[in-house]
């Protein structure tokens, strides 16, 4: 019920989502100048936006109308809250200065990619913005990534150092101006951030044009590090053999893949094979990476994606990017990120002379400060359907609401590999931005650094929140989270079982938090309730999100956990020597070629062998590593350089082949009810004996067999359970979870069952590590209840 005055009526408003830095306000404005409805909008200190509005019932009813149907193309709305007020009887509608004070929090907004009207005024020869290479409006640009803090004013960003020219401050006070009427980011060549080039050495480079000079240095093949909007990227011919392997010499990155921008998608689709759903992705304002199958007769170097057959690639999201590319032979390049191995992306010129030097010939810089860390964000597409495997530029920190609330707020602390940290408040979860991995210290410190910017913005006091924590005893992540909850006096911490986590994330994700469900979990490691390593596993998660185990792959020893992990061929080995004997394992090492996978060759197995009759082992029941060991048997891949690279280059191996039912079937369950197995050593002995002895079943095909067979059981056993139970939803997750041939055989199997039954990847965070932490969060309302 609204309060009148006369026939005047008076709300007040506040909206929640990504209504800052998306040019809200401005909108806000001028829809009240076109409805005549006085009062004002202003920004509030928890990223929210507060209106006052009065005037009569039809213009204010237009008013809303127009605030749910014309919104900023950019802008979110979550939620939007009424009141109705008493009228001050006000004339005019004014912005105001931004407050402090927190009525209601919503979402920072995340950066977006240069949209078409700021590139074209960027490529128009009588604009006054003609390759500038910072241009940005109210729909496009940096915001996270310079964001000191909320609300999302320019005082408030790394563009506070940059006043406003005469002609930017005209297009800031025009309302009219639909792009640049109160947008903080606005610049141009007088007032804006300014580029330079400099050698390995620091020495100026004397150039009119940084961008073109740049380019001419990178067709002569050098390579360039270039300052961007969330790091430094490392720029170089992508078509050149010799220059990707001399950047592969320098990096100290022998096989890890590197990701290509090109100029535009006419450029992408001579690289790559391009859909609709792809170019939909990769022209969204989020513009992330996207792995898309290699074009045949593609120009990229064989050494770019060495075993691969998908290629990395995404589209220019700055003005400073597109010139750069413009002005190359190629029209694309290689662009990864500026760190050195296992290290945090540098974001200032003080880290990329320091530690880049040895990887760059030159160096583009500009003076915008970057506040905020921000990689560029990773999908692919798993049985059709895109998928995260990094979460960050363009996504984040944009939060996952729960559909339930919180009891506490939270501070989640992720885990090792790919991480992210998260807070959690009401019903909602923000994810940091990607991390990286916690085994280098400076990445440690970013996760630190990046909860505390969490903690600040949305006024969580530690103290009284809960610390969530992987409960792997050796996690850096683990260890952070108590230390800093020692610190904070935090009086209630919680050590969330890995998988368990990962299966509350995808509840999450999807909103099915108090359901029941099934959930499929698939990694390489996480530390189980008995002490083993776990990573395939089957749960049910109640209602009340306690969960029971009722199914696993078989436990395989694992000896010697990081020089397993380093060299698949040794759990190829004590997979097989457990189950079938020293020498049978050995046979199959000789015949298959794995042999060649272990350093010290039959001596190194005799080793393994010893450590397992002596009981000198961990067990396993880790999918990550089954297929480390397939990858092995099939001659794949012998030595793991990267994260997870055996069973990527199983996956790229296995395109165009067929499956073979031998294979497919040989993955045999034991047990009844709630404590089934998947036996794996079976089906690897299986392999080995149609591909090396028979000779009846391609490698090719075998790998296909393998990874779908492995599916089918997961998905047989799960659905199986699922008609027990009379539920009809499966949730998948883990690390391993975005292989195509494993989902395709769950779902199959799945549809084989249960038809009606749906098996749910997440799609608004990663299935791997990088999501863990949402999941964590989550447990809290089950460990508080």
């Amino acid at each position: 019920m609204t309060t009148r005055n006369g026939d005047r009526v008076a709300l007040h408003v506040t909206v929640e989502g990504i209504v800052q830095g998306v040019g809200f306000r401005p909108f806000i404005h001028r829809l009240a100048l076109s409805t005549g409805v006085a009062g004002y909008v202003r920004n509030a200190g928890g990223s929210e936006v507060e209106v006052y509005l009065e005037g009569s019932i039809g213009s204010v009813s237009r008013f809303l109308k127009g605030l749910i149907e014309e919104r900023p193309p950019p802008a979110t709305i979550e939620s939007i809250e009424i009141t109705p007020v008493k009228p001050r009887g006000l004339r005019g509608f004014r912005i105001l200065r931004s407050g402090d004070a927190v009525i209601k929090r919503s979402m920072m907004p995340p950066d977006l990619a240069i949209c078409p009207h700021c590139l074209a005024e960027v490529l128009d020869p009588n604009n006054r913005r003609f390759r500038y290479a910072f241009n940005s409006c109210a729909w496009c640009g940096p915001r996270f990534s310079m964001m000191y803090k909320a609300p999302y004013d320019r005082e408030n960003t790394s563009m506070r150092d940059f006043p406003l020219c005469s002609e930017c401050l005209r297009e800031y006070r025009d309302v009219s101006n639909v792009r640049r009427y109160h947008a903080q980011g606005i610049s141009c060549p007088k007032c804006g951030p300014r580029l330079w080039l400099e050698d390995r050495n620091g020495q100026l480079i004397s150039a009119d044009d940084p961008i073109s000079e740049a380019a001419k240095l990178i067709d002569e093949g050098n390579i360039v590090a270039i300052k961007g909007l969330g790091g430094y990227h490392i720029a170089a011919l992508a078509s050149d053999d010799d220059v990707v392997l001399e950047l592969r010499r320098r990096k100290k990155r022998p096989t890890k893949p590197f990701a290509i921008m090109g100029l535009n998608l006419s450029v992408l689709s001579k690289l790559v094979k391009l859909r609709e759903e792809a170019e939909a992705l990769l022209t969204s304002p989020q513009s992330p990476i996207l792995l898309l199958p290699k074009a045949e007769g593609t120009p990229v170097s064989k050494y770019v994606s060495p075993g691969l057959d998908v290629e990395g690639v995404f589209l220019p999201y700055t003005a400073l990017h597109y010139l750069l590319l413009q002005e190359t032979r190629d029209k694309f390049l290689i662009m990864t990120s500026g760190n050195p191995h296992g290290k945090p992306m540098c974001t200032d010129e003080e880290c990329a002379r320091k530690v880049l030097s040895g990887f760059v010939d030159y160096f583009l810089h500009h003076d915008r400060v970057i506040v905020n860390r921000v990689d560029d964000s990773v999908l692919r597409f798993t049985d059709g359907a895109p998928v995260m495997l990094r979460r960050s530029r363009g996504y984040a920190p944009t939060w996952v609401k729960l559909g339930a609330r919180l009891p506490k707020d939270v501070v989640a602390f992720g885990a090792d590999l790919q991480g992210a940290g998260a807070v959690g408040f009401e019903d909602k979860v923000v994810l940091t931005q990607y991390v990286g991995d916690l085994e280098d210290l400076d990445t440690a410190q970013d996760l630190v650094k990046f909860l505390n910017y969490l903690i600040r913005n949305y006024r969580i006091e530690p103290k009284d929140a809960v610390v969530a924590v992987d409960k792997h005893p050796s996690y850096t992540s683990r260890s952070l989270g108590l230390t800093l909850a020692k610190e904070w006096g935090t009086q209630h911490v919680i050590e969330v079982q890995h998988h368990y986590a990962h299966a509350l994330a995808t509840m999450a994700d999807h909103g099915l938090l108090g359901e029941d469900v099934v959930a499929v979990i698939a990694d390489g490691v996480g530390f189980g309730d008995d002490g083993a390593v776990w990573g395939g596993e089957v749960f049910i998660i109640h209602e009340d999100l306690s969960y029971e185990r009722v199914a696993h792959l078989e436990y395989i020893p694992l000896v010697g956990g990081n020089a397993t992990v380093k060299y698949p061929a040794r759990y190829l080995f004590t997979a097989l020597a457990y189950r079938y004997g020293e020498d049978e394992a050995l046979k199959v090492l000789r015949n298959s070629g794995a042999l060649r996978g272990l350093r010290l060759g039959e001596v190194e197995a005799r080793m393994l062998a010893s450590a397992i009759e002596s009981g000198n082992l961990v067990w396993s029941s880790s999918t990550g590593r089954f297929l480390d060991a397939a990858s092995a048997l099939l001659g794949v891949c012998l030595r793991r350089t990267y994260e997870g690279e055996p069973a990527i280059r199983l996956e790229s191996f296995t395109r165009g082949a067929v499956s073979d039912p031998r294979i497919l079937n040989s993955f045999t369950v034991e047990g009844s009810g709630t404590k089934k197995v998947i036996n794996v050593a079976d089906a690897l002995m299986r392999t080995y004996e149609l591909v090396y002895v028979g000779k009846e079943v391609k490698p090719r095909d075998a790998a296909r067999s393998i990874q779908e067979g492995l599916g089918m059981a997961l998905g047989r056993v799960a659905a199986e359970i699922l008609k027990e139970r009379g539920l009809d939803t499966i949730v998948l997750g883990g690390g391993v979870m975005v292989n195509d041939f494993i989902v395709r055989g769950l779902r199959k199997a799945v549809r084989s069952v249960a038809p009606t039954a749906k098996a749910l990847l997440p799609t608004k965070v990663p299935a791997g590590d990088g999501g863990i932490a949402l999941g964590q969060a989550v447990a809290v309302a089950r460990f508080l209840k």
